[in-house]
């Protein structure tokens, strides 16, 4: 994970450079967690504090419960999405936080989204919802 200022996002695989880009069926083209969440999972994996990269999640929001999504349509900066899931946690948490990495993760994973309109995404542009659901 490279932590970026700006990037291409892509209907039907997400993320442009993304290793892991998700099919054009796939529901997890984009991965969303919030900032507010990092120093739980800190804690509770006992670390001091989490980098976002490490959690191999594609953006980091704020200010937003991303759970609210759940059914609709938002934007972040000109790329529409839609809410496909919660983003539960792997198994890979454990190697890269630790022992009780996993359960650290559980609640706090963030979302998944499909990707709808093209766009670019920046440091520090919105997110808002559409005013309609899915």
């Amino acid at each position: 994970m490279e932590p970026l200022t700006r990037v291409g996002v892509y209907q039907g695989s997400g993320l442009e450079g993304d290793r892991y880009k998700g099919r054009s069926t796939s529901r997890r083209q984009v991965t969303l967690i919030q900032a507010e969440h990092l120093p739980v999972i800190a804690s509770c994996s006992g670390h001091d504090s989490v980098a976002p990269e490490a959690l191999r999640r594609n953006l980091v929001v704020s200010g937003i419960n991303l759970l609210a999504l759940k059914g609709k349509w938002f934007r972040v900066g000109e790329v529409l999405l839609e809410y496909t899931g919660p983003c539960d946690p792997c198994s890979k948490m454990e190697s890269l936080l630790g022992p009780g990495g996993y359960n650290a993760m559980r609640g706090h994973g963030g979302i998944t989204a499909r990707v709808l309109e093209e766009g670019e995404i920046a440091v520090g542009d919105a997110l808002w919802r559409e005013p309609f659901a899915v």
